[in-house]
């Protein structure tokens, strides 16, 4: 059985900076696609950022150029890099995973619905 659990959310003025980390237990096979969603009250999950296992990453246009997602396979982490922080950009942000994935990441990125593991979030919230 797979688990996600975040880490790393908190509270930052506008133009700061903040890295979220997902710990994952459990085997997430060998093909997968894994990353963020988040979500503001009211509004559908969104894709933010998106890895496969051979490394393909796949941005939200919102996000390009800000944020930066990573994976350590070694100490089965996963991580998200966000600089240059915006308001719009509050939200609960979730790392999800897929496996196996028979799409690349680009596919699910807008279909959370089919992401097989969910952790519990952690919020991020940006003041301008």
């Amino acid at each position: 059985q797979v688990q996600l659990k975040e880490s790393g959310g908190g509270s930052v003025q506008s133009g700061g900076s903040l890295r979220l980390s997902c710990a994952v237990s459990g085997s997430i096979g060998s093909t997968y696609c894994m990353g963020w969603f988040r979500q503001e009250p009211g509004k559908d999950r969104e894709g933010v950022a998106l890895i496969e296992d051979v490394g393909r990453i796949t941005y939200a246009n919102s996000v390009k150029g800000r944020f930066t997602i990573s994976r350590d396979v070694a100490q089965n982490t996963l991580a998200l890099q966000m600089t240059s922080l915006k308001p719009e950009d509050t939200a609960m942000y979730y790392c999800a995973a897929r496996s196996p994935a028979y799409n690349d990441c680009r596919y699910y990125m807008t279909r959370p619905y089919l992401l097989d593991y969910w952790g519990q979030g952690t919020q991020v919230t940006v003041s301008s």
